[in-house]
């Protein structure tokens, strides 16, 4: 039987010297998020969605999310879906000067791919927008598959149904993206309350983000989201 010692007792592996690339392969992600290495997804909040359960404090919260990629030069990317029948981006996301991009597909990705081309230092998107069991998942889905990690900013995705809702939060779970709230994915963003546009931030989230009937989806031992 091959015992995988070599001499003096030592692992094979630990004694070419590759045991810390080996262990770093093996380790999980913990799912850190830095500026340099993220992008910020808005998907699809548009007028004919204003029917969407929680919609004004999704977009609120989304709004949030811009103010701080912009505040700490995060790049964002902003979709409609369909906008000839669906209409343009909600006034009150804040996202003037963002050039939205149009698609059909329910996903992000095929109309984003250049920007994600173009940062070969990407590692980490945040997620926000509608619907959660739509274009949310199905971006989701396509951006795992590519390699990055996700981050579905939890109070700033919603769908119709709650029930859709949470079996799509759950669904991405299991996929392997990581669910967060806005202010925790904004605090691991400025990383330090000496940064220099921390006083900007803290303004913007003094006031708790708006109720998004999270509480209802998660409260419990709920098995979808175990």
């Amino acid at each position: 039987m091959v015992s995988g010692l070599g001499a003096g007792g030592r692992p094979w592996w630990r004694k070419s010297g590759r045991w810390k690339d080996m262990a770093a392969a093996a380790k999980p992600s913990l799912g850190r998020v830095l500026p340099g290495s993220s992008i910020l997804f808005l998907c699809d909040m548009q007028e004919k969605f204003r029917h969407v359960a929680y919609f004004p404090q999704i977009v609120s919260v989304a709004a949030r999310m811009l103010k701080v990629a912009r505040l700490l030069e995060v790049p964002t990317v902003l979709t409609e879906q369909y906008p000839q029948g669906l209409g343009p981006t909600v006034p009150e996301l804040g996202a003037a000067g963002l050039q939205p991009l149009s698609k059909t597909c329910f996903s992000m990705v095929p109309v984003a791919r250049q920007e994600l081309d173009a940062r070969p230092q990407l590692r980490s998107v945040l997620l926000c927008g509608i619907e959660t069991q739509a274009c949310i998942l199905n971006t989701t889905l396509d951006l795992l598959d590519r390699g990055l990690q996700v981050h579905v900013v939890v109070d700033a995705c919603s769908s119709r149904s709650q029930v859709d809702r949470l079996v799509a939060l759950a669904r991405m779970r299991q996929s392997g993206a990581f669910l967060s709230t806005s202010e925790g994915l904004i605090l691991q963003l400025v990383g330090d309350a000496a940064h220099p546009q921390f006083k900007e931030i803290q303004k913007i989230i003094k006031e708790p983000a708006p109720d998004s009937g999270l509480l209802g989806l998660f409260q419990g031992q709920n098995p979808l989201l175990r």
